[in-house]
């Protein structure tokens, strides 16, 4: 890897929308880091986008835990001395037609564990590895169903995590635009993943190559936005 090369960190990309992101990146000669709770799942998943000739890298990543957060920025900051891009894949939907007034509540408590804040956890630890060069892109992965909208009855928790993943990637984007570091929210729609319950209507290789265009906007593209490919989504 040249000092030059960009490094990409895709959390949640052994399978399904991450796996083809990861892949995405790595054609566009960026150098990924594949991740999953596994780091036998990681090593094999990166082994073969490598066997492709793909540069990637696996390391194991538990976005609930932030010891393995802390541990995974600081890897990558240390042994490639730079990170530019991070994808807050890794999700969960775990809640599939629940109501808000008979929630269960431990769906709810690990619904928002992973999905916000696992994804505010990664930013916090990217963003210092950014700033050190004054460049950064974040792509948060959201879904129509977390916007106002959209909003109705039915998974909850889901809705509310993605809600607050909205709010965060407007936050962001506020604060870290003056560092370099662009931060925006991606609607993929239903993808053909374990997300989707059997309803999809296109593949994760179409929806990746939307997602890889947020990865790498230039200086003066947008931040603070949501997309859907490369339309604009109302909040």
């Amino acid at each position: 890897m040249t000092d030059e090369q960009r490094v990409a960190v895709v959390t949640g990309s052994n399978r399904g929308l991450g796996l083809a992101l990861a892949r995405r990146l790595a054609q566009q000669s960026i150098h990924v880091i594949v991740t999953a709770r596994s780091e036998g799942a990681a090593d094999r998943v990166a082994g073969d986008l490598a066997r492709e000739g793909l540069p990637a890298s696996g390391h194991q990543l538990d976005i609930t835990d932030a010891a393995s957060v802390a541990r995974l920025m600081a890897d990558v900051g240390y042994l490639h001395g730079r990170l530019d891009v991070l994808v807050n894949n890794a999700a969960i939907a775990i809640d599939r037609g629940q109501l808000a007034a008979a929630a269960d509540m431990e769906k709810v408590r690990a619904t928002l564990e992973a999905n916000i804040m696992g994804t505010w956890r990664c930013c916090t630890a990217a963003v210092p590895e950014m700033k050190k060069n004054g460049y950064g892109r974040i792509v948060n992965i959201t879904s129509h169903m977390g916007t106002f909208a959209h909003m109705g009855p039915g998974s909850v928790a889901y809705r509310v995590s993605k809600a607050g993943v909205n709010a965060l990637t407007c936050i962001l984007a506020a604060e870290l635009h003056p560092e370099g570091i662009l931060v925006n929210a991606a609607s993929p729609g239903k993808v053909e993943t374990r997300l989707a319950y059997g309803k999809a209507n296109h593949s994760p290789q179409e929806a990746a190559d939307s997602l890889a265009w947020l990865a790498t906007l230039p200086e003066d593209g947008p931040t603070g936005c949501l997309f859907h490919g490369h339309d604009l989504l109302p909040w």
